[in-house]
């Protein structure tokens, strides 16, 4: 990414991010899929425990953030070795946190079930599939490692084609454990999570098989199993933001179902079909960014920051073009759309009224993932965490709470009331907050702060200033 056309060189990254995107989302629906054969309790569980284990995916997402930065800009500078050592510390510290997080949840399985509300014949399936998820955690984080060291140092195809095998075993599997087809046992919800638990297992070793070869740009060398002190705090406090992001971000989606769930179940359906077909921008823009990220990452390491600004700029501006098409063809053909999913016609109206109002904007949510991508490649993740707090807390909630609900707060001579729009102010809350924090986003990345990278303190000279 340091040299030659920037438009081609991006494309070639973004590509097989995308498809990697599809097959993670592809891994979910064939789980929810096959439990469906089982009964309603089953399903009900495992939709429970969706958002818990997202959390996690958040978290190891958080913690590979620091290594893109850091393998990218290293690789950018050319020095090789360097970026190794950052494969041996990454891999290091996001084992032992995956370790930590696994021990601690099967210890408090109980607990969280009865936290998170579930009862009865919930409960059961919830206990059953939440305990076998617990121990694939460490070979998930495994495979974060993986598949970001890779990133930084240029090559998202390895870790696709590696996510198709594991998604392909895990279709395979899925229906053999949790039906019990041929001479398997019917496990039910358990059998769903033993095969992500496979699927996961297979994809680690492979993934440590591949960084032990070396073959890829990156080696994991077994010298550098050691922990190297500074590197390990650099990890940490570059990747902590990305960590904390992650989590807001999750939590935000959450508050945002309840704000729609007292609304009733109408708007909420149309709520859940709106977001999967608003996934489809995420999927983009999210593999944009990622691409993004490498670029400025390298091009800062090899110290050319006006091409890294180039490659964060042309990235915005190809997301920004792709899904103002898809916002357009949402707005043109909305109850198609919804139709895909229900033909219950209350459901339907009200997903063509979501559409209206997010299409048009639709852009706005993806551009800003590019430019927050410029910033974690800078190894600035922590405007990158402000910028999601900025968009959900700061914007989104606040001015959903303003326009949906009425209320009246009194605050001296000053009187505050809602507007009272009904679930149509939680669909503008939405457009708002995208709008607003884009262009925050937009102006912060072009003050060029993020420029300095982290290499910089390394590259100082030692004498006296």
């Amino acid at each position: 990414m340091t040299d030659g056309p920037v438009t081609p060189k991006l494309m070639s990254l973004a590509w097989p991010l995308v498809v990697g995107n599809l097959l993670q989302t592809f891994y979910n629906i064939t789980d929810m899929f096959w439990v469906g054969q089982v009964n309603t309790a089953a399903v009900a569980a495992v939709s429970l425990m969706f958002p818990t284990s997202w959390l996690f995916v958040s978290l190891a997402m958080g913690l590979t953030a620091s290594s893109v930065a850091l393998v990218s800009q290293h690789v950018g500078a050319g020095d090789d070795r360097a970026a190794d050592n950052i494969v041996a510390q990454t891999t290091l510290l996001t084992v032992l946190v995956g370790v930590v997080l696994a021990s601690l949840g099967y210890a408090f399985r109980h607990p969280l079930l009865s936290l998170v509300g579930a009862e009865g014949a919930v409960y059961r399936e919830a206990l059953q599939y939440i305990e076998v998820l617990f121990f694939s955690i460490p070979f998930t984080f495994l495979f974060f490692v993986f598949r970001a060291v890779l990133r930084g140092a240029g090559d998202t195809k390895t870790a696709m084609w590696l996510m198709v095998l594991s998604a392909g075993l895990n279709v395979v599997l899925d229906p053999l454990l949790i039906l019990g087809y041929g001479p398997f046992t019917a496990m039910g919800t358990r059998g769903a999570a033993v095969a992500t638990l496979v699927a996961r297992v297979f994809a680690a070793a492979v993934g440590v098989y591949v960084l032990l070869r070396g073959d890829w740009g990156i080696q994991l060398r077994l010298d550098d199993l050691r922990p190297d002190w500074p590197v390990l705090k650099k990890l940490v406090t570059v990747g902590s933001p990305a960590t904390v992001d992650g989590a807001a971000r999750s939590f935000a989606a959450v508050a945002m179902a309840a704000l729609v769930a007292r609304f009733g179940p109408v708007p909420t359906a149309a709520y859940g079909i709106g977001v999967r077909m608003m996934s489809v921008s995420w999927t983009i823009s999210g593999a944009v960014g990622q691409a993004a990220a490498t670029g400025v990452g390298q091009n800062l390491g090899a110290e050319t920051p006006e091409r890294a600004a180039e490659v964060t700029w042309k990235a915005t501006v190809g997301t920004l073009g792709v899904l103002f098409a898809a916002g357009g063809l949402m707005v043109a053909f909305p109850a198609a759309g919804v139709r895909v999913f229900t033909n219950d016609p209350a459901v339907v109206a009200e997903g063509v009224d979501f559409l209206y109002v997010i299409g048009p904007f639709l852009a706005f949510f993806g551009g800003l993932m590019v430019i927050q991508g410029g910033f974690r490649g800078a190894g600035d993740t922590g405007v990158a965490m402000s910028l999601s707090f900025l968009s959900r807390w700061v914007l989104r909630i606040p001015i959903a709470l303003l326009l949906a609900y009425q209320w009246t707060l009194s605050l001296g001579p000053v009187v505050v009331s809602g507007l009272a729009w009904g679930v149509g102010g939680l669909w503008w809350a939405w457009s708002i907050s995208a709008i607003g924090s884009f262009v925050v986003g937009a102006l912060w990345f072009s003050l060029g702060r993020w420029r300095r990278g982290v290499l910089d303190e390394e590259r100082k000279p030692t004498t006296a200033d």
